[in-house]
């Protein structure tokens, strides 16, 4: 784990990607594209499609394996298709990055808004809650088919802080992608590697605050009592 001590801005919210971020979703995505994949008859280099796709929207995803232009209605149907596999797939074995919801209840009674940004659609957001069942609802949720771009675009990450009426610089960005790391620098925020799928060296960056395999790490590490936390 690596973390700066430096003086930084005070620090009002946080968000969170979702997939390999706040739960252990990536293998089950993976094992969700080669099905669907198998079923259109395509062959893919799973790594590749990955690193493609990883932190972009359902239709983006879509335009990305097929490798041709479709319309936004065709992409989102195939999408949800693709997505029901994955939840079919990780609904039996669903599980958090290790200490996500010990976490985020800290980083609330600290008094920091907690946010969601991600590329998945509602129905993979309303899948993942109602398996973790926080005890408190996020400030702000924002999916990527309520028509943004996806990562590394920064669009996802901006319109999370806009819901929770707090400026860039005070927002930190948990991420687990390339993409997404990179949005979060676009942003002009800060982040966390959550190194679930990708090295720390994969997800570097001078916004990078901190790269850990989990939230235990960051906890044991006294991350968020060493954060300079606004006070209203």
């Amino acid at each position: 784990m690596t973390h700066s001590s430096a003086t930084l801005p005070a620090v009002q919210a946080l968000i969170f990607d979702m997939d390999g971020t706040m739960i252990d979703s990536m293998p089950s995505h993976a094992q969700s594209w080669q099905a669907f994949a198998a079923q259109h008859g395509l062959s893919i280099d799973m790594p590749d499609l990955m690193r493609r796709t990883t932190g972009r929207n359902g239709a983006e995803c879509m335009r990305e394996l097929f490798q041709r232009d479709m319309p936004d209605d065709e992409a989102w149907t195939l999408i949800a298709d693709k997505e029901r596999l994955y939840r079919e797939l990780f609904g039996p074995i669903f599980t958090e990055v290790a200490g996500f919801k010990t976490f985020s209840e800290q980083a609330l009674a600290k008094g920091l808004k907690v946010g969601i940004g991600t590329a998945g659609d509602q129905d993979n957001i309303a899948f993942v809650l109602s398996h973790l069942q926080l005890p408190s609802a996020p400030h702000a949720v924002v999916g990527g088919d309520e028509g943004l771009p996806g990562k590394p675009e920064p669009a996802i990450f901006l319109e999370a802080a806009k819901r929770m009426d707090t400026g860039a610089s005070a927002c930190i960005v948990f991420e687990d992608s390339p993409f997404g790391i990179e949005a979060a620098r676009r942003a002009g925020m800060r982040a966390v590697a959550i190194c679930s799928t990708h090295t720390p060296a994969q997800l570097a960056g001078a916004h990078v605050l901190a790269s850990v395999r989990d939230y235990n790490e960051l906890m044991n590490s006294k991350f968020l009592e060493n954060l300079h936390v606004a006070t209203s």
